[in-house]
């Protein structure tokens, strides 16, 4: 059986499955779900508990009850919530929907811990797929690796030889290629580096490496087979369910292709799209192509919008491609990489809000943070209206520009885990005397910033809850380092929630559609195992999600 076939077949089989889901869930009638320990975020930003929701016929919130109200007993179903703590649907503010799901259909390298385990897992994975006529995959880290370099094209051939092999890093900022994979796209010692990107080189020598950051993935990226449509439909299918089991149950994907919304028009009307999108296009002109003059409207009961337009201002700190003021303190004399230049970004950031369009800017060095925030407030006066404008990342800003995120109304979207997974590397490429505006969530909201929290998956694990931590602690899973690092940066547990609902929301223009479980909003809701309020931060991160409703309709439950 072809992999086509095989991808068919399985999405076939899990879309009947989703469909006898929904199809035993009480729909389209009054349901009163009581007895549940409820947790929402008012308007105040403050912690507001109820015992029990009531939901129309429409899929939205009709009333919220506290223990002493009256509660109405003519409803079509009563269920009772057994005492499980009822939060708000999760809101993940930055993730990539469709690379989610291809990333469980292709080659993981994320729990590899050095190259000689990449490289056997590579080797395996080749063996068990002889029928792929490229091997593709992502998530690896030479940082975790504690290789001190670059893999190399050398490397990869002694695992694969018989076809090209082409995997992204883990933060997707840079991608490694084996000699079959630069011989199909041609790239050879005489190829350039492309503005906004760099082909890495075998020291003393022009001759490609194997490993290609940022703008120069595009060299071999061009000729990689793309996925094909039922590929997509699938995949879409997979990352649903993943985040669903997760208590997802909305997203803003950021930096979504032509054939991305395909995928997502495709499941709204087949009638399978349970995630609500918030998207973000690729570029400009795969933002007019959908929305036209200005933003779609709402589709599918407000399951889907293109909202705007995600830019990339810079790489990221793990292949030296964040752009920062100064010099990398591991690599000096390399300041990282500019993706586009002033007048560009101030270009297509025109372009977008003349139109309507939300701008969201990828920063993560100094230097991208300055200039994206620089470049908001000189445009800024010239638009009316609500803008929300957006930075995605903002992990290393110099202290002196923090006080922009307030005074130009720019939100902070920001992943906590980010931190966690980073902070030893971000120590190693800044130094110690750089790191006051590192991920400096605390200092933007003390300043009357902002936040918005995601995971940025696949590039981290989409769990909420281990961002929850992350974010009310500054350790990681291991509880490392003790007391936090820099823990003057943590946030408090409504501010966490907050950043992974009605915040998350507000980035996202959803806010009075979902987010806080008010009425008129949709009944978008996850039933889990312990109290996140009180829940220490190692029983936190083992929360387990029970069920999980969207627009009324449970879309998740554990076995």
């Amino acid at each position: 059986m072809t992999a086509l076939k095989t991808a068919r077949r399985i999405l076939l089989i899990s879309t009947c499955a989703l469909a006898s889901t929904l199809a035993a869930t009480p729909a389209l009638a009054d349901q009163l779900i009581e007895n549940v320990d409820g947790i929402r975020i008012d308007e105040a930003g403050e912690i507001d508990r109820f015992t029990a929701i009531l939901i129309d016929d429409g899929g939205r919130v009709k009333a919220v009850y506290d223990r002493n109200d009256k509660r109405p007993r003519e409803v079509d179903y009563l269920l009772d919530g057994k005492g499980q703590v009822m939060l708000p649907g999760l809101i993940d503010a930055h993730l990539h929907v469709m690379q989610l799901g291809i990333a469980q259909l292709t080659l993981d390298l994320s729990d590899t811990n050095s190259l000689e385990e990449a490289l056997d897992k590579i080797r395996r994975f080749a063996a068990e797929n002889p029928a792929r006529p490229w091997i593709l995959g992502r998530g690896w880290n030479q940082e975790k690796w504690g290789l001190g370099r670059f893999p190399t094209a050398a490397e990869l051939d002694s695992a694969v030889s018989d076809r090209p092999v082409w995997l992204s890093r883990v933060d997707g900022h840079a991608a490694w290629g084996n000699t079959l994979a630069l011989e199909a796209a041609g790239v050879t010692a005489a190829s350039a580096d492309p503005a906004g990107g760099r082909i890495e080189r075998l020291p003393g020598s022009r001759k490609p490496s194997g490993v290609f950051v940022d703008a120069a993935e595009a060299l071999v990226q061009r000729v990689v087979p793309a996925p094909r449509p039922a590929e997509r439909d699938l995949a879409l299918l997979k990352a649903q369910e993943l985040l669903h089991s997760m208590g997802i149950t909305a997203a803003a994907d950021m930096g979504t292709s032509m054939d991305d919304w395909h995928t997502f028009r495709r499941a709204g009307d087949g009638g399978r799209l349970t995630l609500r999108i918030m998207s973000y296009a690729t570029d400009a002109d795969t933002m007019e192509a959908i929305g036209g003059p200005r933003p779609t409207p709402w589709l599918y009961d407000d399951k889907l919008r293109m909202n705007g337009i995600k830019l990339y201002l810079d790489g990221a700190l793990g292949s030296r491609g964040a752009w920062l003021k100064q010099p990398y303190a591991d690599d000096p004399g390399n300041t990282g990489l500019p993706l586009m230049s002033p007048a560009q970004l101030r270009n297509i950031m025109v372009r977008a809000a003349t139109g309507q369009f939300q701008v969201a800017v990828h920063a993560i060095g100094t230097a991208a943070n300055a200039e994206a925030l620089n470049a908001i407030a000189d445009i800024a006066d010239s638009f009316s209206g609500d803008r929300r404008w957006r930075i995605e990342h903002a992990q290393i800003v110099d202290p002196v520009d923090i006080p922009k995120f307030a005074s130009a109304k720019v939100i902070a979207s920001m992943q906590p885990v980010h931190q966690t997974s980073d902070r030893k590397m971000a120590e190693a490429r800044l130094g110690p005397d750089r790191l006051d505006g590192a991920y400096a969530w605390n200092s933007i909201l003390e300043l009357g910033g902002r936040l918005a929290f995601g995971s940025d998956a696949p590039v981290e694990s989409p769990d909420p809850f281990a961002g929850l931590a992350a974010a009310i602690t500054r350790t990681d899973a291991d509880g490392e380092p003790f007391g936090g690092w820099r823990p003057e940066e943590r946030v408090n547990r409504e501010q966490a929630l907050a950043g992974f609902t009605s915040e998350a929301a507000f980035a996202g223009f959803a806010e009075g559609r979902f987010g806080r479980l008010l009425p008129g909003e949709r009944a978008d809701f996850v039933l889990i195992d312990r109290d996140p309020m009180l829940a220490s931060p190692a029983e936190l991160r083992e929360t387990r999600v029970l069920e999980t409703w969207v627009g009324g309709r449970k879309v998740y439950e554990a076995d």
